[in-house]
């Protein structure tokens, strides 16, 4: 991992008032700076190198920024996982599971069926964990496949970052 990049994530990152006592993180400025984006398939990579993913797939919208960067970096595929409803039904046989949002609504994740193969071993990766839903769904559509999960922000409890093989290059608390 570059030296710098989770101090350089530290600085772009910000918290946003929409004025609804809530603060909502605002990721932009990870996307605007091209040192973050060179370095962070590496760095996200170099989370899991030693389990070797044939495959990274990664839930839409930001996942579909940082997975490829990280099938890249890993020499590996990238396959979307896309949530149902979302735009046109995909022509193609999906793999479903279920997904319990941040707002507690239930939604469909899918992948097309045939991009994932019984030999793969399957590394999710997202921008930011902080309920482990999706790396919980996509755990279970992996199954046996599955090898963990790394984000950017890893929020979870300990225990369920363990559970799920949940790693982080920050935590919540380092912003």
């Amino acid at each position: 991992m570059t030296v710098d990049l989770p101090d350089r994530l530290r600085a772009a990152f910000r918290w946003t008032d929409p004025g609804e006592d809530y603060l909502v993180s605002d990721r932009s400025g990870w996307w605007r700076d091209p040192a973050i984006l060179s370095g962070l398939g590496d760095a996200l990579a170099d989370l899991f190198r030693a389990e070797r993913p044939t495959v990274v797939i990664s839930p839409e919208v930001t996942g579909f920024l940082v997975g490829p960067l990280t099938a890249r970096s890993l020499g590996a595929g990238f396959v979307e996982a896309y949530r149902a409803g979302a735009r046109r039904p995909i022509a193609e046989a999906m793999i479903w599971t279920e997904v319990v949002d941040h707002r507690g609504e239930v939604q469909l994740l899918g992948v097309r069926r045939e991009l994932v193969r019984p030999d793969d071993r399957v590394l999710v990766v997202d921008d930011w964990a902080a309920t482990g839903a999706q790396a919980g769904a996509l755990k279970a559509l992996a199954g046996d496949r599955y090898v963990g999960t790394a984000v950017i922000v890893n929020e979870c409890a300990p225990a369920l970052s363990s559970e799920l093989g949940v790693r982080g290059l920050l935590t919540g608390a380092d912003l």
